[in-house]
């Protein structure tokens, strides 16, 4: 280990202190238990958290010695479009500052922007999340989601989503968090969402940046949600299809040959015709205006104007399928959790058929000249629909595999995204030690966490009924994830369930 070396001596000579082993007193890590290993790791998180509390003071500090009114006036000297201090309520800062706190912390432009932006947000619009990322109560990456969500709304809607969720934001990966807040800062604010969406397609762009790999670059387009995950979508399955011809290069490179290749030769790229697997998710009043709730396409939230037109645009406004397309509705519970999978031809059939246990109950018409009579007998409550029944072989079946894909959505493993395209269907409980082939013992695993599940000693997974596992690492931290549509146990406040207690209008979905 090389130290930082010391000024010049008085001949003009440089020494490099080097290390070959332990500094004098550093104990040996190596033989501590997991347990001080994990309470060690989770106070270095802690510790960072109130460090990057403490650089959002000493930048906020900084900027209020740069006042806007110290910048010179007249035409051209006031940069357009700078509006770090109006969008936050409060006094406007030089247009010079970012310039200053790029060299003071070395660091791009960019990466400046965002930790005074951030700063910002935490101390005007999310005091609550400032005050626990100062007390190492929450980590740096989860404060800097609900940051980056909520930075362009208003105080008031930003404390809101901040009430409903901080409490429970350490028990959230930082995908399912921002995604929840996006969902909630839709579902509160959706004019001024809208108003945004419509201000982000007139500056959609394509952009180029150069990558760490000499030679390399990443091509990026701000496109609307449903357009990048159809672009996406049929990228994977042309991609996928080269594979299982026989091409032996990694997936993602062949993704990104495709992608290539449909650009630069649309003509010729030799590829097959196919439609995108597009999964639209949205609540009947959200479809015919009566509410504001936001929707899903592959699990990302959109808002819910942008939703009705997209359904308008692939004709699903009146619930049939779209042409080449599938139509399947998800039925949840009180408390989001899912009931059952089910198509529309199903459902006709059941509203047909009489209960086979009680075929004496429920409304049978009868037709008399010109009169109707109603069975006068009431319905029965014998439960119509449900999940799939279990089998006895080891491969699930067709109705398991969508009921299950419907319920988890991702991968479960806790801070995974893996969308369900790409996740297998794993036996909780191994089916080699007795576990069922059911929905109750069935959950979504990436093939890496599949693996790390199956072959890692010490991990423990378990599985409630209503879909929520329980991942325990070697080191006995448990983590927690629900399935996206299931909402936590209310908690009853004296005035009425909270914001946080209320069905949120997407629970999850991805990345980090």
């Amino acid at each position: 280990m090389t130290t930082t070396a010391p000024p010049p001596g008085p001949l003009g000579l440089v020494v490099d202190v080097v290390y070959t082993g332990r500094r004098h007193g550093e104990p040996d890590r190596s033989a501590w238990s997991d347990e001080v290993l994990t309470t060690e790791l989770q106070a270095l998180q802690r510790r960072r958290a109130m460090d990057a509390a403490e650089e959002a003071e000493l930048i906020l500090a900084l900027a209020g010695h740069r006042p806007a009114s110290s910048d010179p006036s007249g035409p051209g000297a006031r940069r357009p479009g700078w509006t770090a201090g109006e969008r936050d309520g409060g006094g406007e800062i030089s247009d010079f500052f970012l310039a200053e706190l790029s060299a003071v912390l070395n660091l791009g432009r960019g990466t400046a922007s965002h930790r005074l932006g951030r700063a910002l947000t935490w101390s005007r619009k999310l005091p609550a999340t400032f005050a626990a990322l100062k007390a190492g109560q929450i980590d740096e990456r989860r404060a800097d989601a609900l940051a980056d969500v909520l930075a362009h709304t208003g105080a008031e809607i930003a404390g809101q989503v901040e009430d409903a969720l901080l409490p429970e934001a350490r028990d959230l990966s930082v995908y399912r968090l921002r995604d929840r807040a996006t969902a909630l800062m839709l579902q509160l604010d959706a004019a001024a969402a809208e108003a945004r969406r419509k201000d982000a397609e007139r500056t959609a762009d394509v952009h180029v940046y150069t990558s760490a790999t000499p030679g390399r670059a990443t091509l990026a387009a701000d496109l609307p949600t449903d357009e990048a995950v159809e672009c996406h979508d049929l990228v994977d399955q042309l991609a996928r299809m080269l594979k299982a011809d026989g091409d032996q290069r990694p997936i993602g490179q062949l993704r990104a040959h495709v992608l290539s290749t449909l650009i630069r030769r649309p003509a010729d790229s030799g590829l097959p015709l196919i439609a995108a697997d597009v999964r639209i998710t949205a609540g009947l009043d959200s479809l015919t205006g009566a509410s504001s709730a936001p929707g899903e396409v592959n699990g990302l939230p959109i808002t819910a104007a942008h939703l009705r037109e997209l359904l308008a645009r692939v004709g699903v406004l009146g619930l049939t399928a779209p042409d080449g397309g599938t139509l399947a509705y998800a039925v949840t519970g009180p408390d989001g959790q899912l009931l059952a999978t089910t198509t529309p031809a199903e459902l006709g059939r059941l509203a047909r058929r009489d209960c086979p246990d009680h075929p004496a109950h429920g409304i049978a018409a009868r037709t008399d000249g010109d009169r109707t009579r109603d069975n006068a007998d009431a319905p029965c409550s014998c439960p119509a629909l449900g999940p799939p029944p279990p089998t006895g072989a080891y491969t699930p079946t067709d109705r398991q595999r969508a009921f299950v894909t419907t319920r988890d959505q991702r991968c479960r493993f806790p801070n995974c995204g893996q969308r369900v395209g790409w996740a297998d269907l794993d036996h909780v409980c191994a089916h080699g030690d007795g576990g069922a082939t059911d929905c109750s013992n069935l959950c979504c695993l990436c093939r890496s966490h599949h693996r790390l599940k199956t072959f890692a000693p010490g991990w423990r997974f378990r599985l409630d009924a209503d879909g929520t596992l329980h991942v325990t690492t070697p080191s006995g931290v448990t983590r927690t994830t629900r399935p996206p549509g299931l909402r936590p146990p209310p908690e009853p406040g004296p005035e009425g369930p909270s914001l946080a207690e209320q069905p949120p209008p997407i629970d999850d979905p991805p990345p980090f």
